[in-house]
């Protein structure tokens, strides 16, 4: 069955990066496409970021807009979140995320989660 496990979470600085990575099993990656969203305590889970099946087209929440980056490869059938300039508020556990939607960007558009790391941003 489809699977999504998200790895590269961690604790960093205010200001550092870290490359989140999300690894497909069970399904052709190519097929879906792959959102993040994170979750902070006490919070709703959030949309962070989108790229389409293809890796053409992406889209971004406006809090993550010139720091985030999502890419991915589907000869690897992995995807990534490249985060920059993190940000104490950025702390929050992220999921990776896959869809038969072209463009999802709510989490009741999702069919398949990964299980989540943690990112932790000190300042």
């Amino acid at each position: 069955q489809v699977q999504l496990v998200e790895s590269g979470g961690g604790l960093v600085q205010a200001g550092g990066s870290l490359r989140l990575s999300c690894g497909a099993y069970g399904f052709t990656f190519s097929s879906r496409a792959m959102a993040w969203f994170r979750q902070a305590p006490g919070k709703e889970r959030e949309f962070v970021a989108g790229i389409n099946r293809s890796g053409g087209s992406t889209y971004y929440a406006d809090s993550v807009k010139g720091r985030f980056t999502v890419s991915r490869d589907n000869a690897k059938n992995t995807g990534y979140l490249q985060m920059n300039n993190l940000k104490p508020e950025d702390t929050a556990v992220y999921y990776c995320a896959a869809s038969l939607r072209m463009v999802p960007t709510r989490a009741y558009e999702i069919e398949n989660w990964g299980q989540g790391t943690q990112v932790t941003v000190s300042s």
